[in-house]
């Protein structure tokens, strides 16, 4: 369950990795473009749906363990993390020719892993 007090610290940080993400590719020169709009396409809408399906399959697993180990939590979301921007970077690479905007995704991964791993700490912060 979300605390009412950590929807304005989820909202803070979508703001915050939007402009990120903007700032990055400005200074990288890249233009935004969609994997979707080129040969990748039905790679990119079966391999999402496909890690989709198998992260929603193993949330019973996920719940279990959940109970006895918090940490399992922020793993298993660093994992969610890590495969599905990994799998966009690599379609980025491959399928968006003359284009640097893998890095921005890379860029976004290790931020993304950066701050669930310390999301502990974050809201620590910020608690009253």
């Amino acid at each position: 369950m979300i605390i009412l007090w950590a929807l304005p610290f989820i909202f803070v940080l979508f703001i915050l990795g939007f402009f990120l993400e903007k700032g990055i590719n400005k200074l990288l020169g890249v233009e935004k473009k969609k994997v979707s709009e080129t040969s990748g396409k039905k790679i990119d809408r079966w391999g999402r749906g496909i890690i989709l399906i198998l992260f929603l399959c193993t949330i019973p697993f996920y719940a279990f363990y959940a109970m006895e180990d918090t940490t399992f939590i922020k793993w298993y979301w660093i994992l969610y993390m890590i495969v599905l921007l990994g799998f966009q970077s690599i379609l980025e690479w491959k399928y968006l020719k003359n284009s640097k905007q893998y890095v921005t995704t890379l860029i976004g991964l290790i931020i993304s892993v950066f701050i669930l791993y310390n999301i502990e700490y974050f809201i620590s912060l910020i608690k009253i």
